[in-house]
């Protein structure tokens, strides 16, 4: 199925094409996972020059750990989009066998719900963090990093996510149970 293909209907689940395949939010994935990569290339170099210098050369690198966390949280807040819209998080399917493809269903709308309002409360006060931390200048200890904009990676993270689950959520509704769900 092409992306200008609006009208087909999708193979697993006999309904229109998922707004989650929409143009806007396949750049969206394309761009965020092109970014954490970015993020994991760094933090790579930065362990590698890292071990080097220390074993080498006898002379750690100043303040490598704290580039090494501020690349794991740009990497892991730019990842959460891809692994969304991939539905590659976490799934516990014991009871699926015992609630039918109705509890399933029921399940999938509830959990996507829930944590859509648990990641929009977690960007609303990382909001409020990364804007008490621009006020206030907090930055790393050796390298004077500032800590706002990794703040509002998560803020980005978090609210890209949750929106991801929205929109999942309404193509579940929109298609109704089927054997795929």
């Amino acid at each position: 199925m092409t992306t200008d293909d609006t009208n087909t209907t999708h193979p697993a689940t006999g309904c229109g094409r998922r707004w989650a395949d929409a143009r806007p939010i396949q750049w969206a994935v394309r761009a965020s996972t092109a970014l954490s990569v970015l993020s994991l290339a760094i933090l790579l170099l930065v362990i590698t020059a890292s071990v080097v210098a220390r074993y080498v050369f006898a002379a750690p690198l100043l303040g490598s750990n704290e580039i090494l966390q501020l690349c794991l949280v740009a990497m892991v807040a730019l990842a959460m989009l891809p692994a969304a819209h991939g539905e590659q998080h976490i799934r516990v399917d014991v009871l699926d066998a015992y609630i039918g493809k109705y509890g399933r269903y029921a399940g999938d709308l509830l959990s996507r719900l829930i944590a859509a309002f648990v990641l929009y409360a977690l960007a609303y006060r990382s909001g409020l963090q990364a804007l008490d931390a621009a006020e206030f200048g907090d930055a790393t200890n050796m390298l004077a990093i500032p800590l706002w904009p990794f703040y509002a990676l998560i803020v980005l993270g978090a609210a890209l996510y949750a929106t991801m689950l929205v929109i999942q959520v309404a193509d579940l509704w929109r298609c109704g149970v089927n054997k795929h769900v």
